[in-house]
């Protein structure tokens, strides 16, 4: 190996080691907190999926680069990693799409009470849609949105199980074959 191929292969790991690490620790934290309906850590956890996962990209790029500098394409364990790097990046975007929809239902949540049903201003407004005031409407929709949130924790919480196993795969091929 060249001197050049050295410095991609570092690199390559340099970034595996920054962008993945503290992406997937990231995805694991957050159904802990959307349990504790924080949705200001959510929303930062949210953030810091988003950069993780478009910052690891550059893990990819490198290991395209490293893969062609070293003539390695025709290798089936470098074809099953960048696969599962697709797979495991596909994941990861469908698990920003669930924390953007947690996000929106603690907030909702938030915004009509505390889990009681109604928030004073539900107690003593007219809501606009006909029914009476102090109705079950306000309860009902903050259990409907403290559900949705259940529910995408659950699947943030399975899809980064897979994700973290993905990424545990590629590090067994890469330390295995490389």
């Amino acid at each position: 190996m060249s001197f050049t191929d050295h410095v991609v292969l570092w690199l390559h790991v340099v970034a595996a080691i920054f962008t993945i690490g503290p992406g997937t620790a990231a995805i694991m934290s957050t159904s802990r907190y959307i349990r504790k309906r924080n949705t200001v850590v959510v929303g930062y956890l949210y953030r810091i999926t988003r950069i993780y996962v478009l910052a690891s990209l550059l893990t990819l790029i490198l290991c395209l680069i490293i893969t062609q500098l070293l003539h390695l394409f025709s290798k089936p364990w470098i074809s099953t990693s960048i696969t599962l790097y697709v797979v495991a990046f596909v994941l990861l975007v469908l698990i920003m799409r669930d924390q953007r929809k947690a996000i929106a239902a603690l907030a909702a949540a938030e915004r009509l009470g505390d889990g009681t049903g109604r928030s004073e201003e539900a107690q003593t407004a007219t809501p606009t849609d006909g029914t009476p005031a102090g109705s079950d409407q306000p309860a009902t929709t903050v259990v409907g949105d403290l559900k949705t949130a259940a529910i995408e924790r659950g699947r943030i919480a399975s899809m980064s199980g897979v994700v973290g196993l993905i990424w545990l795969a590629v590090i067994v091929l890469m330390v295995w074959n490389g």
